[in-house]
């Protein structure tokens, strides 16, 4: 998408393309004060500035220029995590009851196919967006897109089509072409280190080790004590708990408030710890199921 945004400016400049990590950007001020920055070349001040005037800055710039904003929201689920989300999708959509002339669109990217269902019925009347599903990288896919490269990064005959494959086998079965990239670099270094002029089996059955074991310990030695607290009520469940259920609980171990809670929930999910996923039902179909992205041995296994 950051690649059809460049494609479309490169071609006329009646268009702002605006692209926000939702990772990094999940309230209404600061998702304005991004696209503050890209219409006027700098963000907002912090502090002393109302969100309104903000807003009425960046609609009142697109009226006089006569431009077009599309905004990509990478990720769009935390902006739900924050429920700032119908708010944010309101104030960019219905802009154009206000604001003479201007005109938006929103880009939501976002792995649960259930999302429009979390959003309020004022929203879902101007948001009516068309599906578009990218599917998995296939077994094929991945292995020309490792052999690339491999190709690129060492020197003939240091791996093996074998090898490759190997990688690609595993990279598949994680679900994250991330994974045998970086595979690729740390079977590099492990041969490199045993002073092999290729890369072995051997080498990737190490490299596969350390990756997932050492990424893991050092994430979960990162936590504090409250987040450690949450993610092992998350491990001892027997089942897929709900935010509600969970949170239920949290409150009664480690007697925090929800948002405290609910922060908690994001850092672990941020930290690719924990997936939530929208089930559609409960309030407004914001309930959520926490899932485990490693398996609970593994966890426990890091000194939880």
């Amino acid at each position: 998408l950051k690649k059809v945004f460049e494609l479309v400016e490169h071609t006329t400049d009646k268009v702002v393309c605006c692209y926000i990590n939702c990772q990094l950007h999940t309230t209404r001020f600061g998702i304005f004060s991004q696209i503050h920055k890209k219409l006027f070349g700098h963000q907002p001040p912090e502090t002393g500035v109302p969100f309104s005037r903000v807003y009425e800055k960046v609609m009142n710039k697109l009226s006089a220029d006569n431009k077009a904003l599309v905004v990509a929201f990478d990720d769009v689920n935390y902006l739900f995590q924050t429920q700032h989300a119908n708010k944010i999708f309101y104030d960019i959509l219905r802009a154009y009851e206000e604001f003479e002339g201007v005109r938006t669109g929103i880009f939501a990217i976002i792995s649960d196919l259930e999302f429009r269902y979390a959003l309020d019925k004022n929203v879902n009347t101007v948001f009516i967006p068309q599906d578009i599903t990218f599917q998995p990288y296939t077994y094929s896919e991945i292995f020309s897109i490792l052999q690339d490269r491999a190709r690129a990064g060492f020197y003939h005959g240091v791996i093996s089509d074998e090898i490759i494959e190997e990688i690609a086998n595993h990279t598949l079965e994680v679900g994250d072409l991330r994974v045998g990239i970086d595979l690729l670099r740390v079977c590099g270094n492990i041969a490199e280190a045993n002073a092999s002029r290729s890369i072995t089996l051997e080498h990737v059955e190490e490299a596969v080790s350390k990756q997932g074991s050492i990424n893991l310990m050092e994430t979960i030695n990162s936590l504090n004590d409250i987040e450690r607290t949450l993610l092992r009520a998350v491990v001892d469940s027997d089942e897929i708990l709900t935010a509600g259920d969970l949170s239920k609980q949290f409150k009664e171990e480690a007697g925090v408030s929800y948002a405290t809670f609910n922060r908690t929930l994001e850092k672990l999910e941020f930290l690719r710890l924990v997936d939530t996923k929208f089930t559609g039902k409960g309030v407004r179909g914001n309930s959520r199921e926490i899932i485990l992205r490693f398996s609970p041995e593994d966890i426990k296994r890091c000194n939880l």
